[in-house]
């Protein structure tokens, strides 16, 4: 399994050294919605094989040189042989699916069973599965062609609380495509870097609290984080059985919209997916873009204090109201005093137990069987502790996981202050039918030394949605100098494509594409120096 692994690495970190030339795509083609896509493969103006094609060249010239973005972390080595696969397919007439020859990246952190699956650690560098998480699977039902797996924060941004986003020991530190020196935030920074700079159709991330919206934010995509259970978590390395889940990472609203349709689904090993109430995933990728008549919630209190911000939200009211929907403005919400010292502990408590399980549940030959084990393979990797420690680990080592008294008042208090006593209420005092506000500050400057440092601290209206499970899309709103910044659109539960909806029609309105200039900063350039680079295998 070992050298299986280390063959994929080495192989699929060079992607230029086939020999046998490639079928040449216009760039158009590369840049177009997943639907324009699909419709021009049934034409016979594209093929799969072309399309991805034209993505390795954009991987090799953009990821691995050039601006070197280093997004994508492995490169499925089968994609290619996939995709001539589908193109046969298509021509002999065989029923395809909505997805048929999209190549898509996934989130190092889900498994598939021709890949590794690592969460951006040494300690799981030989986690080769050989499954398919129950997403990966219905992709893969669609028609999809799994390109590759792309660079994430470490553990998903649950190391350490002085952790660098994008960075992780095996894929060292993804970049943002608009400005180099900017974070690609995280803890899904490959997938949100790669869709920015045109490196696949489609992404797939995670989130526990901002871990899709964030970086779709700061890199000008589209990301959408659905009600916890619409799409299941099977195989997915975790944190937070609460708060975990899966979401498309996109260039548009329609594409994430039909990506969701086609993740959703129920899993008999996920009591999350079992719920009744769940909408169907049809309506998802049925949204129409109108929302006359809606009536939608401005959260203020939470857009900061960055000029530009508060006049781009101001602009976006004008934009929501132009549409038809009234508006109305929400100044502040009351939370319990210790509401974040909770919300820490409900994660920390779930980290332990969902962790251990999923160790003890992998096939693969692992050196570590449990959070204490890992905790002390960190402490002799040399790597894995050069920029930051594992204080987030030891906290969580330190609790009597999801079995503790403390974890149980916890995780009542912070659901209550989300659900009952937040969105809902929100929503329901004010009259409303979805609640809007900025997404995240413009990214901020990587820092090798003091970490993730937001100079003017975090905004956006995302953690109401993440702790509660409620959905929540980021939609490009504009830039701040040359920085995206995203409007964000919150829902109760299981109203995903109202959600959807409400983003359509703002995106559809606002007319705005954030493009990648791939812009330097020299002055970050000697605090990068040497953590950039993947892990290389040793010489065998």
């Amino acid at each position: 399994m070992k050298q299986r692994l280390l063959s994929i690495l080495l192989v699929c970190f060079v992607v230029s050294c086939a020999t046998q030339p490639q079928p040449v795509v216009d760039n158009k083609w590369l840049d177009a919605p997943v639907a324009e896509q699909v419709a021009a493969m049934k034409r016979g103006e594209l093929t799969a094989e072309a399309l991805v094609a034209g993505y390795l060249a954009r991987i090799e010239s953009i990821d691995k040189s050039g601006p070197t973005i280093n997004s994508i972390l492995l490169l499925n080595p089968n994609a290619l042989a996939e995709a001539k696969t589908k193109d046969a397919a298509l021509a002999s007439g065989e029923a395809t699916g909505p997805l048929h020859g999209i190549p898509v990246l996934l989130k190092d952190n889900i498994e598939t069973r021709d890949m590794p699956t690592t969460a951006g650690s040494l300690a799981l560098l030989n986690n080769d599965t050989r499954r398919d998480s129950p997403l990966v699977a219905s992709l893969r039902n669609a028609g999809a062609i799994i390109l590759g797996k792309t660079n994430l924060s470490e553990w998903a941004n649950f190391r350490s609380e002085g952790s660098i986003s994008g960075w992780s020991a095996v894929g060292g530190l993804t970049r943002n495509p608009h400005v180099l020196s900017r974070t690609a935030c995280g803890s899904s920074s490959g997938s949100g870097a790669a869709v920015a700079a045109g490196l696949a159709s489609l992404a797939v991330g995670t989130e526990t609290n901002g871990s899709i919206i964030c970086p779709s934010s700061m890199n000008g995509i589209v990301g959408f984080k659905p009600t916890v259970g619409l799409i299941p978590r099977t195989h997915i390395v975790p944190i937070s059985v609460t708060q975990d889940t899966a979401g498309p990472m996109a260039r548009s609203v329609a594409d994430a919209a039909l990506m969701a349709s086609v993740m959703a689904g129920q899993d008999e090993q996920d009591d999350a997916t079992q719920a009744e109430a769940r909408p169907e995933a049809s309506a998802l990728a049925a949204v129409n873009g109108n929302i006359q008549g809606l009536k939608i919630g401005v959260m203020r209190y939470r857009q900061g204090n960055n000029p530009a911000i508060i006049s781009a939200v101001d602009a976006a009211v004008e934009t929501l109201t132009a549409l038809g929907a009234k508006v109305v403005e929400i100044e502040s919400l009351e939370q319990p005093e210790d509401f974040w010292a909770k919300s820490y502990l409900v994660l920390l408590a779930e980290f332990k137990t969902t962790l251990n399980e999923y160790l003890l549940s992998s096939p693969a030959n692992l050196p570590v069987a449990n959070l204490d084990e890992l905790i002390g393979f960190n402490r002799t990797s040399k790597r894995e502790m050069q920029l930051f420690n594992q204080s987030i680990f030891e906290k969580s080592a330190a609790t009597e996981g999801m079995a503790g008294e403390d974890y149980q008042q916890a995780l009542a208090l912070v659901r209550s202050a989300t659900r009952e006593q937040g969105i809902d209420k929100l929503l329901n005092e004010y009259d409303v039918d979805v609640l809007v506000g900025p997404s995240n500050n413009p990214a901020f400057l990587i820092d090798a030394v003091y970490g993730d440092n937001a100079p003017q601290g975090y905004v956006g209206v995302g953690y109401l949605a993440a702790i509660a499970g409620y959905p929540h899309i980021t939609v490009p709103l504009t830039t701040v100098k040359e920085l995206p910044v995203g409007l964000s659109v919150i829902g109760g539960q299981w109203q995903d494509a109202q959600v959807l909806n409400t983003g359509l029609a703002f995106e559809r309105a606002n007319q705005f594409i954030a493009t990648p200039a791939f812009l330097p900063n020299r002055l970050q350039a000697e605090s990068m120096n040497g953590i950039q680079s993947p892990y290389q295998p040793p010489a065998q």
